[in-house]
């Protein structure tokens, strides 16, 4: 294990750009996976990673190191307490990270089962709090417009907890592109028009289309869809928070199919 106490150590410089510049990020196809459960989860899902970087209090940590020993991970990096705090994204961090290869799925020219369509979603948090909702109501696939925050971002891993690596992926998407393609239904959720989602179809091939957390969905992708759904707000609320309208829509589709 090799251990770096300096700041100017050019393995430390390196994973500082990392852990600070999505550009850097995206340009050397690397993801930060901060803390216990999201290692584990991508080592359940998808293999050990490329390095593990210890901090000093977390070789001292046994949940830590039993991972440690579990993955065997050949390059393994130990930083001082302060120096890892420079990298982690937690205002208490347990002492673990993983460097790993960004999964980079292409863009298919059709897409078929049940998708969830994402609209340039901007906060991290909404995005991967969606994303759990995905992994957990059994949907495979998740579609990013181009102008989408990365998902892949230290803050929307975090969010996510680990459902990375339950779902595919889709960054980039033309959505015009992909409806014409697409073999099953699409619903476009909007605040007020159409079936409520309690009376609208939600089982088989559905893509369901969620908006932008101020602007929702444009018009032109909105006519993208074979039918408009609405959550009913007989409260005093005029809209839900895009994270938890997506959740509404999802499971209302596993009762469905649990009804059938």
């Amino acid at each position: 294990m090799k251990i770096i106490t300096s700041s100017d150590n050019p393995r430390f410089r390196a994973l500082l750009r990392l852990a600070q510049s999505a550009r850097e990020r995206r340009t050397a196809g690397k993801s930060l996976l901060d803390g216990v459960h999201l290692v584990a989860a991508y080592a359940e899902h998808v293999g050990c990673p490329e390095e593990l970087v210890l901090s000093r209090s977390g070789a001292d940590n046994p949940e830590v190191m039993q991972l440690v020993e579990k993955l065997n991970v050949p390059s393994t990096v130990q930083l001082t307490d302060a120096l890892f705090r420079e990298l982690s994204s937690l205002a208490h961090p347990v002492g673990i990270l993983g460097i790993v290869a960004t999964p980079r799925v292409a863009v298919p020219e059709s897409l078929e089962g049940a998708s969830v369509w994402l609209h340039d979603i901007q906060d991290p948090g909404n995005l991967g709090s969606i994303l759990r909702s995905a992994a957990a109501s059994g949907i495979p696939t998740v579609c990013l417009s181009k102008h989408s925050v990365h998902a892949w971002s230290p803050r929307v891993l975090r969010a996510g907890m680990g459902a990375h690596f339950a779902v595919e992926i889709i960054e980039g998407v033309d959505f015009s592109r992909m409806a014409a393609a697409y073999r099953g239904r699409i619903l476009a959720t909007t605040v007020s028009r159409g079936a409520a989602v309690y009376d609208a179809d939600l089982t088989g091939d559905v893509a369901i289309l969620f908006g932008n957390e101020g602007a929702g969905l444009p018009e032109d992708i909105t006519e993208l869809a074979t039918e408009t759904i609405c959550i009913p707000l007989p409260g005093r609320a005029e809209s839900l928070n895009v994270g938890a309208a997506a959740a509404v829509c999802l499971f209302e589709r596993v009762r469905q199919i649990r009804a059938q």
